[in-house]
């Protein structure tokens, strides 16, 4: 009964939010409206906590035993704790665990707790390099949401979680229809990876925001492919709520938690674009990549057969997601460059 109530509660928000979607908005306009409503409600949740209250973090980690950092309830963030430590904390931290859960790096944390800062370095970097994968593919969707002129709308379909042994992170886009004759040249494929590494080069945080569905419904008014999507992460998560990052100006969903920054890939190229032909919301296409991060580095050489390999289409299963992620499947023929002194 109580979810016969709430997918009746999901299904009305969602034809309250389709109702004010009614107006067509150019890329920029639904641009400028997310980002206002993520916003409005990082402001309302930072507003819940109005008093400052104390918490005490427990640092893990090599070196870090016995650490114990006095922070800020709901205002500081692994983040915060990692300035605490040393320039190489800061500029080698991926991601959070906290209390034994995946955490962002500019997530709150909202009681005292244990934390351990995950890097690609660790003994299993397993955490690491699955957000990496999931951050780089979110940085290929904000590319592709910029790419066109502002009359042309771009749909991003649901993220496909694979792993980094599938040999290319995944995009799925449905471009406007007026783009359904486009074929991407290899010239396109370099002035996408220009775009993706001019956001690399300007270090952008992915600021983390878990709402409730109608929050999100609201947000991703304009997009049924969003709102659907919406619905499929809040029937998944334990707590019913969505989490969502902002990149700079761009809005996304994600079933996982991102990278502290875009700063933290290094080598990276859209490798191909691969059509899928007509599905539910148009013309599928399938974008793919490949990179490796700061810490990371590959051979030139090594990088060629890494890129080649990248461009066959990847498949996509239902078990693919489940398989074992390791970055990067060639490690014995990586560069391994000093940790980052980034502030």
């Amino acid at each position: 009964m109580m979810a016969c109530r709430t997918a009746c509660q999901m299904l009305h928000r969602r034809l309250a939010s389709s109702a004010a979607a009614s107006a067509r908005l150019s890329s920029a306009e639904l641009q400028s409206r997310r980002n206002a409503l993520f916003s409005q409600e990082q402001a309302r949740q930072r507003a819940l906590f109005p008093r400052i209250e104390k918490i005490e973090v427990q640092m893990q980690g090599p070196g870090l035993q016995g650490t114990l950092l006095v922070m800020n309830k709901g205002v500081s963030t692994p983040h915060s704790c990692a300035r605490h430590l040393t320039e190489w904390h800061v500029g080698s931290a991926v991601l959070a665990l906290v209390d034994g859960e995946a955490w962002p790096l500019h997530k709150p944390l909202t009681s005292s707790c244990s934390l351990s800062l995950l890097t690609f370095k660790d003994t299993n970097p397993l955490l690491a390099n699955q957000a990496y994968w999931r951050s780089c593919a979110a940085l290929l969707g904000q590319v592709f949401q910029n790419a066109f002129k502002d009359e042309f709308i771009v749909e991003l379909l649901k993220t496909p979680e694979v792993p980094v042994t599938s040999g290319a992170f995944l995009c799925d886009v449905v471009l406007d229809p007026q783009l359904d004759s486009w074929t991407p040249s290899e010239e396109s494929l370099r002035s996408l990876t220009r775009d993706a590494q001019q956001l690399i080069h300007k270090d952008l945080p992915w600021e983390p925001l878990e709402v409730a569905p109608s929050v999100a419904l609201d947000i991703f008014a304009h997009s049924r492919c969003k709102q659907t999507e919406v619905e499929e992460l809040a029937a998944h998560s334990p707590s019913g709520t969505v989490n969502m990052y902002r990149c700079g100006d761009h809005v996304t969903l994600s079933g996982g938690p991102l990278v502290a920054r875009t700063g933290l890939c290094m080598q990276y190229e859209v490798a191909a674009i691969h059509n899928l032909g007509q599905g539910a919301w148009g013309l599928h296409r399938r974008a793919q990549g490949l990179s490796l991060p700061r810490q990371l580095q590959a051979h030139h050489t090594v990088w060629r057969k890494l890129r080649k390999r990248a461009e066959k289409l990847v498949e996509v299963t239902p078990s693919s997601a489940n398989q074992t992620t390791a970055l990067p499947p060639v490690a014995n023929h990586l560069e391994d460059p000093a940790p980052s002194t980034h502030q």
